[in-house]
């Protein structure tokens, strides 16, 4: 089997780790190359000793350098914070690499609307015509024919697979709909700050980013293409006390309010049918973040509410393997012609 070379560049976030820990057990890819400036030149081993004794341990930890990258890698997954993303993907196209994206750079067609809410210009917007949204259940055949995939934020992640078929189907009326979404804190990031030291997070429960976080138009978005009319939502975000994980609970109207559960299930069935990792859970039961932890499932749940005339969606995914690294690796084993599972067929730990 050939070995493809790939490289990192934002080996010391969360969303670096994650993968990182998922290339060392991938039968193709190899990490020949990971990118930071401030841990630049120590073994990558040693800065995460839970890699030693597998491949790319021995990877030494350097600044980007993108004809040196260039030379070296087939594809380079940028895990660096919207802004800096741009530029650094440009560069790596130009040379010939294919460029799986973390940030938010390309994953909004309008550049101004990218400014509007990321308060700065897209200084890379003659690229945003050649990015496709890395949601493999969406736009498969396109990714597998990128050079450039923006892969999608982890909230919009769950909301739109957990609305997809809701909407595909025709159930539900698209114009109020309210998205209560929970995070654990690893979505916040890796660098300190005071709103997540652990005494400020631990026994605590707090939204935060309301109304303007900045996924928002991601989600309307992809929902407006997907209805093929404009769609606004209301989205609440909070954070509380785990790790990881995110759990969307999404109110809609049910266009006809005597739709029985059972065909609810039979549309989100037929939806999701051939696509193993979005997981329609047997009536009654509802998602919990512990039981997709460390893999690519969703876990959708659904409750009809006759009284008020409301479908209830739940969608549970892990934000730093679904919601980001393992999403990323999907995306980067379709552009290379792998199955899209290769190396991420992982159960959930469940302590």
């Amino acid at each position: 089997m050939k070995t493809i070379d790939v490289g990192l560049v934002g080996i010391t976030g969360y969303a670096g780790m994650e993968l990182a820990r998922l290339l060392a057990g991938h039968p193709s890819m190899r990490l020949r190359m990971a990118c930071s400036r401030a841990e630049a030149g120590k073994r990558l081993g040693d800065y995460y000793p839970f890699l030693n004794g597998m491949p790319g341990a021995d990877t030494e930890i350097s600044v980007f350098d993108p004809q040196r990258t260039a030379e070296t890698c087939e594809v380079v997954f940028l895990a660096v914070p919207a802004g800096t993303a741009m530029d650094m993907a440009g560069q790596l196209l130009a040379a010939g690499v294919k460029v799986v994206d973390f940030s938010a750079d390309f994953r909004l067609r309008d550049p101004g609307t990218y400014a509007a809410w990321y308060k700065r210009e897209h200084t890379r917007a003659d690229l945003l015509h050649k990015a496709v949204y890395g949601l493999p259940e969406f736009y498969a055949q396109d990714i597998a024919r990128a050079q450039l995939v923006a892969n999608p934020g982890c909230y919009p992640t769950s909301v739109l697979l957990g609305l997809h078929a809701a909407i595909r189907h025709g159930l539900i009326h698209t114009d109020d709909m309210i998205i209560d979404a929970k995070s654990g804190t690893s979505g916040a990031g890796r660098k300190a700050a005071v709103p997540t030291l652990f005494c400020e997070v631990a026994d605590t429960f707090r939204a935060y980013g309301l109304p303007t976080h900045r996924h928002i138009p991601e989600i309307e978005q992809e929902l407006s293409l997907l209805a093929q009319h404009s769609i606004q939502i209301t989205f609440s975000t909070h954070l509380v006390p785990m790790n990881r994980g995110i759990l969307s609970t999404i109110y809609a109207r049910l266009k006809n309010p005597a739709t029985r559960l059972a065909d609810v299930r039979q549309a989100f069935g037929q939806t999701w049918q051939d696509s193993p990792w979005v997981r329609v859970l047997p009536e009654g039961t509802l998602p919990e973040t512990r039981f997709v932890r460390g893999s690519m499932f969703c876990d959708i749940g659904l409750v009809v509410d006759a009284r008020t005339g409301r479908l209830v969606i739940l969608s549970a995914i892990d934000n730093l393997c679904r919601g980001a690294s393992g999403q990323a690796l999907a995306n980067a084993n379709l552009m290379c012609s792998l199955p899209v599972n290769t190396g991420l067929n992982s159960l959930a730990p469940l302590v």
